[in-house]
């Protein structure tokens, strides 16, 4: 049973440790990697003599 109905969704997630580690590591590394993808297909070749 649930000792708390009117407990909103966000706070659900907020007040869960584990999730919260997750998404802390996730978010992260998909971002930083989707951003370094993005750096290499935008780079240049360089130019060599």
């Amino acid at each position: 049973m649930n000792n708390e109905p009117n407990k909103h969704p966000w706070q659900r997630v907020l007040d869960n440790p584990w999730l919260l580690l997750v998404l802390g590591v996730v978010i992260p590394l998909l971002s930083y990697t989707a951003w370094g993808w993005v750096e290499l297909v935008l780079t240049k070749p360089a130019l060599l003599p």
